[in-house]
């Protein structure tokens, strides 16, 4: 009779590892423990870093001036035939302005004061004021704001133990 094997850590290959429902992998408790800080917090996934990461580069970044290209000639295109009678301009209406990022709005339907901000994918979204612990906020509804004012939404734990939460996610009026 064999004696079955216990798993492998990912990480360092130590036996007697336990498997990570949430990263997919057997992990070892010294692994564990070095990974997320402490064995009973959630680990931090490198998909949640990387894009507060990067807005955090941005921000920090000096503004520089683009080298523009040098103009290169266009083929000449002819101009489409005109039509014999002249078209009549529709009345055009103007397309909304986007509200700048950190600008304040007063929800339509509870009356509550939240700050726009911009998403890492260039959508916008209301947040409450304030931070709040991780703990009490549920997975999916955790934001982290750049320090230029760009929202990124957090799947896992946030490093401080801190998030920022959606107005729309806690509307009263919802």
């Amino acid at each position: 009779m064999t004696t079955p094997v216990s798993p492998v850590c990912a990480a360092c290959e130590t036996p007697g590892a336990e498997w990570s429902a949430l990263l997919g992998m057997p992990l070892c408790a010294a692994c564990t423990t070095v990974a997320t800080g402490t064995p009973d917090r959630e680990p931090v996934r490198l998909g949640d870093i990387l894009p507060v990461t990067a807005a955090a580069l941005r921000a920090s970044a000096p503004a520089t001036p683009r080298a523009s290209a040098p103009a290169t000639p266009r083929a000449s295109i002819p101009a489409p035939p005109r039509a014999s009678a002249p078209v009549t301009p529709i009345a055009s209406i103007p397309a909304p302005r986007p509200p700048r990022s950190g600008s304040v709005m007063t929800c339509r339907f509870c009356g509550a004061r939240a700050r726009w901000h911009r998403t890492v994918h260039g959508r916008w979204v209301a947040m409450e004021p304030g931070e709040r612990p991780v703990a009490g906020v549920p997975r999916g509804e955790r934001w982290y704001v750049a320090g230029d004012g760009t929202a990124v939404q957090l799947r896992g734990a946030v490093p401080s133990g801190t998030c920022r939460v959606s107005h729309f996610s806690v509307c009263a009026a919802r």
